[in-house]
């Protein structure tokens, strides 16, 4: 009897301590929230801040701002990246306005003024981008076979994710995507000094929870189910995700698809902003959009 009650206290405590390393993996790796302390307004924009249904009946904040033109517009789904907003995306809004698109700027799922869940995660970034296209496709103003995707880190791996799962998109704009999460976790691991054996747990433990291996979300294999036209822009000097990953990217894409726009800039910005953007407007241009 002793030895059965000593074998049940140390499961317990075994069982206790695994939920406690799990909660401090999930919390050590959640993204911060940032909410929005401006709007489009702010830039001049004209907006309507929707709520638009997502998975695990969440709602998303975001806001519309519509084309100037009559008639059905191309538009454009901006989705931030990690602990981002919509707000930080804005610099994005002005010039694809004036160049006659509508643009839906989404905070996905425990970011910005978007619901809580239980988790963030790529494949999340990824359903909340494709919830919002559809939403959108659903509006009398936009053109629903002219809608492209436009997504920065996280952000950019999810548009790349969500469109090689639909048949619809016009065209995606990848901005300073990893080529795959692990290298991306691993790096991130590795600057705050985790053991190797550890990290490798906590690879596992995500793994796990989104439910996804790593190796089937990752931009290297959504970029071979793409068809549509696809723009991977990068910073020369970003440190966070190396330059070297955006041409793993397109090495690996399907020939003719894919362009490789490098820039003067980093993981955040690029130098002129104004005339940068006007490289990705000439993309979706020739897209068709």
């Amino acid at each position: 009897m002793t030895a059965l009650l000593l074998l049940a206290g140390t499961t317990a405590v075994l069982v206790t301590l695994r939920a406690v390393v799990h909660y401090a993996i999930r919390a050590s790796l959640a993204a911060p929230r940032l909410r929005e302390t401006e709007t489009p307004a702010a830039r001049g924009l004209a907006f309507e801040t929707v709520r638009i249904p997502t998975t695990n009946g969440r709602l998303l904040h975001a806001w519309l701002i519509p084309a100037e033109a009559a008639g059905r517009a191309p538009a454009v789904v901006i989705v931030h990246g990690w602990g981002g907003n919509a707000q930080m995306m804005l610099p994005l809004a002005g010039p694809l306005h004036r160049a006659g698109f509508a643009t839906l700027l989404i905070d996905a799922r425990c970011h910005g003024l978007s619901d809580a869940d239980s988790f963030a995660s790529l494949p999340r970034f990824a359903e909340d981008a494709s919830h919002a296209c559809d939403w959108l496709a659903g509006r009398a103003e936009i053109d629903p076979q002219r809608i492209a995707l436009l997504g920065h880190s996280v952000g950019a791996g999810a548009v790349l994710l969500a469109a090689s799962r639909r048949d619809d998109v016009a065209a995606v704009v990848s901005v300073a995507a990893f080529a795959h999460p692990q290298e991306m976790m691993n790096r991130w691991l590795a600057g705050r000094h985790v053991p190797g054996i550890v990290a490798r747990y906590i690879l596992g433990h995500v793994e796990r929870t989104i439910a996804h291996r790593f190796d089937d979300i990752a931009p290297l294999r959504s970029i071979t189910r793409l068809d549509c036209p696809v723009l991977l822009v990068h910073g020369e000097h970003d440190t966070v995700v190396p330059p070297a990953d955006a041409r793993r990217i397109l090495a690996a894409a399907r020939p003719g698809t894919v362009e490789l726009l490098s820039l003067p800039g980093d993981h955040e910005s690029f130098v002129d902003m104004e005339r940068e953007i006007a490289g990705v407007v000439a993309f979706l241009q020739r897209a068709g959009l």
